[in-house]
């Protein structure tokens, strides 16, 4: 199936939950409303010809400029992108879903943008899902264990969102 074909089907299927696509990327990707991501995805792993049955990772994108002058002059508002990687092994074709996110959830400083896990359709997510969470601040809706997995329980912040700020120190080691 071409990519044009699987965007079509999908948005015949979730009319509303399809929301751009770039077939033409190095990664061609889909984007999909955070609501519509479980959905979709349990369709192109069970589809009887995608068999979408391997997600390789998740990772995070933060779309923030943190220098005022030079954020004038992006072309985007600042988001995150959480970037599903998919392999379908028997059709050995690969797929890229994103799901855009507001920086923080009801634009409160601070409130974590959530998505559904997908820990339910793939159980390699429960994995992705806590780094991504760890690491740049996405929470993960009904995930079967939600807790940093790569730094300590009492860390304050997520080290890969552009605007975190590296402690001076962490229970008495200084670190810079």
């Amino acid at each position: 199936m071409s990519g044009t074909n699987l965007v079509d089907q999908l948005k015949a299927k979730f009319p509303d939950q399809v929301t751009g696509a770039d077939l033409e990327a190095i990664d061609p990707w889909i984007a999909v409303r955070p609501e519509g991501l479980v959905d979709v995805c349990r369709f192109l792993k069970e589809d009887d010809q995608l068999r979408f049955d391997m997600l390789s990772c998740i990772t995070c994108v933060d779309y923030f400029e943190p220098d005022e002058k030079k954020a004038a002059k992006v072309p985007w508002d600042p988001h995150l992108e959480v970037v599903y990687h998919l392999w379908s092994v028997p059709n050995k074709v690969s797929l890229v879903l994103k799901v855009m996110l507001p920086r923080w959830k009801d634009d409160t400083e601070g409130e974590l943008p959530e998505v559904p896990s997908v820990a339910g359709v793939w159980r390699t997510a429960d994995w992705h899902e806590r780094e991504v969470y760890d690491l740049s601040g996405v929470r993960f809706t009904g995930h079967p264990d939600h807790k940093r997995i790569l730094c300590p329980e009492d860390w304050v912040g997520h080290p890969l969102r552009k605007d975190y700020e590296l402690p001076l120190e962490y229970h008495g080691i200084r670190g810079r």
